[in-house]
Order: C-alpha cells, then sequence, then structure tokens
C-alpha cells in the first residue's frame, strides 16, 4: 500500500519548520565565535573530561544542523577542530554531515521527487537520465567546488532521482578536503582567542586552498568527458 501524498510532506515540513523556527528565534547568537572566545575554557575543559559524551553530541548536533540546513554548519567544523583537533574534528564533521545530508536527501525525494516531475515534463526527464548516468561524478564535482550552497546540492541529487548509496559516497570524499581545511583552522583557535582576533572562514576562497580543491574537482570530471568522448563500438561488416 502507497503512503498517502501528505504524509510524505511531513519530514519536509518538520526540516523547514525547524529552520523557521531558527530564524525567528535568533538562534545564530548562540553558536558564534563571541560565544566560543567567551566559554572556550570551560567548554574545553568539558570536553576533556567528557570525550566520548562531547563526541557524540558534536556529531549529533551537526547532523542535524545540516539537515535542517541552518546556516551555522560553516562554525561547526572550525569548533571541532578547536574541540578535538584537526583529524577527530574534521572526521567527526564528515561523518555528521554525511548523516545530516542523509536526512535532508530522503526527506526532499520522498516529499518532492513526484511533484517537481509532474510539473517539469519532458525536459526534466532529459536531464535527469544524463545526471543519472555519471550522478556519482556531477555530484563529488559539486561537493569539491565549495561555492555551491551545501543544502542545495544536498536537494538536488534526490529531485534527479540519484540513488542512496552513491550519495552517500561521492558526499563523503567530496566534504573530506574542506573539513580538513576548516578543522585545521579550528585547530589553532585558542591562540586567535586569545589574541582578541575571529578566524577568517573564508580561507577556502584563497587561491592557495581554492585552486587545488578546484582541481580535485575537475579530476572528477574526466570520467564523464571521457564517457561522452569515447567512440562507440563499431558494427561488425
Amino acid at each position: 500500500m502507497t503512503m498517502p501524498s501528505w504524509r510524505r510532506l511531513i519530514p519536509v515540513a518538520i526540516l523547514l519548520l525547524g529552520l523557521a523556527l531558527f530564524l525567528l528565534l535568533d538562534c545564530k547568537r548562540f553558536v558564534s565565535f563571541e560565544m566560543l572566545s567567551r566559554h572556550h575554557v570551560a567548554l574545553a575543559a568539558w570536553v576533556a573530561q567528557n570525550p566520548m559524551l562531547a563526541s557524540l553530541l558534536y556529531f549529533v548536533v551537526y547532523a542535524l544542523v545540516v539537515a535542517f540546513s541552518l546556516p551555522i554548519a560553516a562554525l561547526l567544523t572550525p569548533i571541532g577542530g578547536f574541540l578535538f583537533g584537526v583529524w577527530l574534528g574534521a572526521g567527526l564533521s564528515v561523518i555528521g554531515a554525511t548523516l545530516g545530508s542523509v536526512l535532508l536527501f530522503l526527506a526532499a525525494r520522498s516529499a518532492l521527487h513526484d511533484v517537481f516531475h509532474r510539473k517539469a515534463g519532458a525536459t526534466l526527464a532529459r536531464l535527469e537520465a544524463g545526471f543519472r548516468r555519471d550522478s556519482f561524478n556531477y555530484l563529488l564535482f559539486l561537493r569539491l567546488v565549495p561555492v555551491f550552497p551545501f543544502w542545495l546540492v544536498n536537494i538536488v541529487p534526490a529531485l534527479l532521482g540519484m540513488r542512496l548509496g552513491p550519495y552517500i559516497l561521492a558526499t563523503v570524499i567530496g566534504i573530506i578536503p574542506a573539513a580538513i581545511v576548516y578543522a585545521s583552522l579550528g585547530a589553532g583557535l585558542g591562540m586567535v582567542i586569545e589574541r582578541g582576533e575571529v578566524p577568517d572562514l573564508g580561507i577556502i576562497f584563497e587561491w592557495r586552498i581554492l585552486l587545488p580543491l578546484l582541481g580535485l574537482s575537475l579530476l572528477a570530471l574526466i570520467p564523464v568527458v571521457y564517457s561522452r568522448l569515447r567512440p562507440g563500438p563499431t558494427s561488425p561488416r
């Protein structure tokens, strides 16, 4: 028995409601570098005393932030580097971001895929066919280039019928480089706070960081270009 169409909207409605409440209540003020600078000593001490619980809470919070598309995800990865070090902080960020992305992907696919297709028609069908053929490489490209909104990249593959397995794999691989960069930035956050400064999150758009990411993203498209240029098999005479 198929699920009634209105029930499919429930997960998306919950995510949108959570985002609306976050914005209306201005909850972003509770997750900022200003708040971290005030409480960083006590927070670091608590994490040192409760490493397992702190790791679990950080991972869960990160997943929820990504699932609800809250505009603080870029702050969480440097905070993870500060609290847990570069590698553990980056690892927890990647796992949390991937889980949150999967939750949003599944919600969007359940609620919006059929509606989107009915509205878009044949043009979308052709676009979907092209995307599905090399969906892993396309998504990996979008993940590696840090200029596309993360929430949008979570939703578009769901609308274009991408399978869950390749979506998860491309997400994990694609967000690792930026996670390491931001976690490395966060690892030195203590010294930045002591100097009374604010870390520069725009570091990822500096050419020394951006160029390698662009290079990786172009490598992800090489199989797509090759498959398009490769001549088809010749028929026997």
